[in-house]
């Protein structure tokens, strides 16, 4: 069962989102720490509780992307915190410096309740994977990893996507075992210079 959409957000809406993350990384930069936002002032749509991923690019290569797979706070909160932890709080990358704010890209993806997937087999997990759209979540003990759909323009083979996303979690790519549980759930992914105002 595919999850289930959420409204989208108007190109208003996602503007003012992305305006909330860039504030939020010069705020960290004189700051350090998150722009502090008032849900309140803030249309419902954004005031919701969602969870979202902030993804950062300098030249179309990746700069930070830090998220959170459930909803635990106001949308715009989230996307506040998350434009922060992407740029100085990832730790494959060193802190966005000053000189960088300006050539930073920002990518935001709201994502959808996540709904486990049954299967028995690998291959009936395979069969249940709709590329393009769905993001997952594969969990194993304390093994966990996540690709958001976004992945699937650089992995687009199903068996791929899944053997880099086990390895993500630091797990074999050939890994399998009853434990193995997964989840999908969908985006809705919007960037600078693609909202329409």
């Amino acid at each position: 069962m595919a999850p289930l959409p959420l409204p989208e957000l108007s190109p208003d809406q996602r503007q003012t989102l992305l305006a909330v993350a860039r504030r939020s990384i010069a705020w960290g930069l004189r700051e350090g720490r998150p722009l502090p936002v008032a849900p309140e002032e803030f249309p419902e749509p954004l005031r919701a509780r969602r969870a979202a991923f902030v993804t950062l690019t300098v030249g179309g290569e990746l700069r930070g992307c830090i998220g959170h797979l459930e909803a635990r706070q106001p949308l715009v909160r989230d996307v506040a915190d998350n434009a922060f932890a992407a740029a100085f709080r990832d730790p494959r990358f060193p802190p966005v410096a000053g000189w960088e704010l300006e050539r930073l890209r920002i990518g935001i993806s709201v994502l959808t309740p996540a709904t486990p997937l049954s299967f028995g087999s690998e291959a009936e997990l395979l069969a249940q994977i709709e590329p393009g759209l769905d993001g997952l979540i594969l969990e194993d003990g304390l093994a966990r990893g996540t690709f958001l759909p976004s992945v699937w323009s650089s992995l687009p083979d199903r068996r791929d996507f899944l053997r880099h996303l086990k390895l993500k979690a630091g797990l074999p790519v050939d890994h399998w075992s009853e434990r193995l549980r997964v989840s999908r759930y969908r985006t809705e992914s919007f960037g600078e210079g693609e909202v329409e105002v």
